[in-house]
This record gives structure tokens, sequence and C-alpha cells, in this order.
């Protein structure tokens, strides 16, 4: 049962952070059991698990909704995303092995081919690789665990991110950057090119706001 919730957690994760359930939609037990063929049971277990994520609020007596972030609130969390990867990228700059390098290669030749394709979608999961290929490079557990945590709770607006014009091949450009620095040891350069690739400003956070305007109205 508990190996069946968690791959229906990851089911709904995945509907969630590709915009099929958009923020403040409801979540119906019935439905989502007919939708996977299952009891409500393991649904439930796998909802109570997204709102342990932060992904899902559970309302008392009138189920569940896909948890909503004030524009405010989602810069707050950007932020601690961007110390938490520099924290990574410092990390595995210094401690990244030649195998790491290697796969940390690969992981960006993956992204390099979603961007040539203008594949936005592909990228999205490319680029989720990518970012865990650093985390893992960290060698540092409950820091890759942190990370990992507050990635998965933004992954909806990152995905977001990815559909403005352009974002694509700059996105791509900073992780060159990234993987140059990393390859040359440099934890500091490292650190302060990812803290720049997550932080969420400027224009940004203006494209950032205006898609989750987008996303509310649909909603309505």
């Amino acid at each position: 049962m508990a190996n069946r919730s968690h791959l229906l957690r990851d089911a709904i994760e995945d509907l969630i952070a590709t915009g099929v359930f958009r923020p403040g939609d409801h979540l119906d037990e019935t439905e989502l059991a007919k939708r996977f063929d299952v009891s409500r049971t393991p649904i439930r277990e796998a909802l109570i698990q997204l709102a342990s994520m932060g992904l899902v609020v559970i309302r008392p007596r009138r189920g569940a909704i896909v948890a909503k972030a004030a524009p405010e609130q989602l810069v707050e969390m950007f932020d601690v995303m961007a110390e938490l990867e520099a924290m990574c990228g410092r990390l595995a700059a210094r401690r990244m092995s030649a195998t790491d390098h290697d796969t940390l290669k690969l992981a960006h030749e993956a992204c390099r081919q979603a961007c040539l394709a203008g594949d936005a979608d592909a990228y999205y999961y490319k680029n989720e690789q990518f970012h865990d290929v650093i985390y893992t490079g960290s060698h540092n557990t409950f820091l890759a665990e942190q990370a990992r945590a507050l990635h998965r709770r933004l992954r909806p607006y990152r995905r977001l991110q990815l559909r403005v014009r352009n974002r694509l091949p700059t996105s791509f450009s900073e992780h060159e950057q990234v993987v140059n620095a990393i390859l040359a040891g440099d934890g500091d350069l490292t650190a302060n090119l990812l803290r720049q690739h997550v932080l969420v400003q400027g224009q940004r956070f203006a494209d950032l706001v205006a898609s989750l305007s987008q996303l509310s109205t649909r909603a309505a």
C-alpha cells in the first residue's frame, strides 16, 4: 500500500507541476480514484504526503486543494532555494569526482538537446536532473535532501518560468557557466552563479506574477 501511495503521490505531483491541476483547484478523492483505478484509501494517503510537502492543503470537511502561494511568499521561497542551490554548488565544485563531472556533463548535454529543440517540457525534466546532479555532487546528504524538498515545492512555479519567452536559451547559458565553474573547482563562483540562476527578481518576478494571474483566471 505504501509503495502504491508513493506512486500516486508522484503522479498527482506531476499533474500539479504540469498545470493539469492548478493552484486553488479542488482535488476530489473519488475522481482521482477513478482516474488511477484505485480505491480512495491510497489516494487519501498520497494527498496527505503532498500536504506534508506543501503542495496540497487539506481542509477539514472540505477536502484537498492545490496549494496557492502569494507572490511575496514565492519570492521568499525562491530566496531560500537560491541559497540552498548556492551551498550545493559551492560544495560540488570542491567535492565532485571525475565520475561526478561526467554525470554533470551528460545532464548538461541533455539540457542542450531539449533547448535546441525548443521543447520546454523536455527541458523542464532535464533541468530537474541537472540540478539534482549538483545536489548529489555536494556529497552532503542532509543539504541535498533539503534542496530537493524545496525544489519539489516550487516545481509548478519553476515550470512556469521556463515558459517565458527566451527563458530556455537563457537558462541553458546560465547552466553552461555553472558547469564551467564546477569543472574549474571554483566554489565561490559556482555559488554566485547558481544563486543568480534561481533568484526571482526584476523582469523575471513580473513575468512570474503575470503567469500566476493567468493561472488564477483559468482556475476561477
